[in-house]
């Protein structure tokens, strides 16, 4: 790799699906508070709301999430500008 293209906080860090738990180790500049402990030893962690292991798409299991009718209401209000 290299040298010196990188930013000075480009780390391991450890990113964590809340969906479902699941954790993997990366390389980013995310800022971050929190810390874990991951296959013995501690990163920085970042917690994401949906990442590939918890996807629809690339589970293939179709897990409906509209809450309140978010799709209704956007549909009712954008149908009204197109006529």
């Amino acid at each position: 790799m290299k040298q010196g293209i990188h930013p000075e906080n480009y780390r391991p860090i450890v990113f964590k699906d809340m969906s479902n738990g699941d954790m993997f180790l990366s390389r980013s500049t995310a800022k971050t508070n929190e810390t874990i402990e991951f296959e013995g030893e501690t990163y920085p962690l970042f917690k994401l709301e949906i990442s590939s292991s918890s996807h629809p798409f690339y589970t293939g299991k179709s897990k409906l999430v509209d809450t309140a009718g978010r799709v209704d209401k956007f549909m009712s209000r954008y149908a009204r500008t197109k006529k």
